[in-house]
């Protein structure tokens, strides 16, 4: 009888080997207190490193990647109940439903107003540097199509049906209504009769503590998932995968770079009048963990921490746009990657592209992200969406199938990024950031470090 145990160790012994020596690295920095971004950065680079190597030489890293996973794992662990008791202790810190409506309109005008402006870089940059030049490739023959939801069905996907059966399948947005609802009743019966929802905001408040502390554990193997995310995704790709798709993935990370500072850069430095080298310092952790993880929900615990501990936005403003922003603020994934991937299709395919079909990459690029979900891959739905719209060879996708985790790193570093400078701009207009202390350097300790 083959012992499975035996052949797993025998098949990735050398893999898991090499990557022992760099966790154990990190957690001698984590006990010597070392930064938790200069670890992340530390996990990303050693995983780069050894991910390259895994492919040079052919070595097997199921190993490293159920680490990956049981990271993520533990990220998805804690997402639904994160987002329920955040957001109904969030809304029932306001009394007032006028100011909670006024909130929600800027947050998400915020939100879809800077992924409309995303659509036209990404347009702008393929436009002038033209990835699809010269580029002849076949679709691969075992590609599949991706059933194309229409837009009132990707509505109705999110609605709640069935709450418990919505959390069981990780249907973040259907609880997150479903906490809106909660919510508001709390409010509206609270007004009139206190006593009747006491019990229930001291639940809440009492959740809301117990969460920020799992999540807290949780964080503390953010390097070490990060590492071993990387050198997976390392092994898997190496350099000769990229090489045909390199302008692809060029004019991609020069749009996503253009939005990163010069939108949320000039956002940050017009309107919440801050200094935007300062900002993006204090937000790194953020933009890291995004890289790597390449999900905005595996961002949203650490999204939280950074909004208020580092840029010193009140908890009521950020348990209430973190996790909105999770679920339909997609800057990178819903506006620049298919405007890109429009014009690189539309070249490979000698499609002409008019006016009318910019106006319209911009416009269904705007609502198809609202449907696209914050996990690894849904952006390629999003993308098929606009695609259909505008009538190019949905066949298209299979070219850049290749190469768009590599992609979607940047794209979700975006879409987080995106989050946290709304979260800074909502709270600067509604008198909840502490400017003073923001520009005194004041931290609260993340709370990483292992104990």
């Amino acid at each position: 009888m083959e012992n499975n145990l035996l052949t797993a160790f025998e098949n990735n012994g050398i893999s898991l080997l090499v990557s022992a020596v760099f966790l154990g690295i990190l957690y001698f920095l984590a006990k010597k207190r070392v930064g938790f971004g200069t670890r992340v950065l530390l996990a990303l680079g050693f995983g780069l490193g050894a991910g390259l190597v895994f492919n040079n030489f052919q070595l097997e890293t199921e190993g490293v990647g159920t680490i990956g996973s049981i990271y993520i794992n533990f990220i998805r662990m804690i997402v639904i109940p994160l987002v329920f008791v955040l957001v109904i202790n969030s809304i029932i810190s306001i009394t007032n439903l006028n100011y909670l409506k006024k909130l929600s309109i800027k947050t998400i005008g915020w939100f879809l107003g800077t992924t409309g402006i995303a659509a036209i870089i990404g347009l702008l940059v393929a436009t002038a540097m033209n990835p699809g030049a010269g580029f002849q490739a076949a679709p691969p023959a075992d590609f599949e199509a991706r059933e194309i939801p229409s837009f009132f069905q990707v509505i109705l996907d999110q609605m709640p049906s069935n709450p418990i059966n919505d959390a069981a399948q990780g249907k973040v947005v259907p609880i997150l209504i479903f906490a809106l609802f909660i919510a508001i009743a709390i409010v509206k019966i609270g007004g009139k009769k206190p006593e009747a929802v006491q019990p229930v905001r001291a639940f809440i408040g009492s959740a809301t503590e117990i969460m920020h502390q799992v999540v807290k554990f949780v964080l503390r193997f953010t390097p070490y998932g990060v590492y071993a995310l990387i050198a997976v995704m390392a092994a898997k790709y190496g350099w000769e995968t990229l090489e045909p798709l390199a302008m692809l993935i060029l004019v991609s990370y020069v749009a996503l770079a253009i939005h990163f500072v010069f939108v949320f850069g000039g956002l940050v430095s017009l309107v919440a009048k801050v200094n935007p080298l300062k900002f993006f310092k204090k937000a790194y952790p953020t933009v890291a963990v995004a890289f790597t993880t390449r999900s905005s929900f595996a961002t949203l615990p650490i999204n939280l921490e950074v909004i208020t501990k580092r840029l010193r936005v009140s908890p009521k403003i950020a348990s209430f746009v973190a996790p909105l922003g999770a679920s339909m603020n997609f800057n990178g994934c819903g506006g620049i990657w298919p405007a890109v991937v429009s014009v690189f299709v539309a070249e490979v395919y000698g499609v002409t592209l008019s006016l009318t079909d910019y106006v319209l990459i911009v416009i269904v690029s705007v609502i198809s992200s609202i449907g696209v979900a914050g996990v690894p891959g849904p952006a390629s739905i999003s993308t098929t969406v606009v695609l259909t719209a505008i009538g190019l060879p949905l066949e298209g996708i299979a070219l850049v199938v290749a190469v768009e985790a590599v992609i979607d790193m940047g794209r979700t570093a975006v879409n987080a990024t995106g989050t946290t400078v709304t979260a800074l701009l909502v709270a600067n207009s509604e008198g909840e950031f502490d400017r003073e202390s923001f520009n005194r350097g004041d931290e609260d300790e993340l709370e990483l470090n292992p104990a």
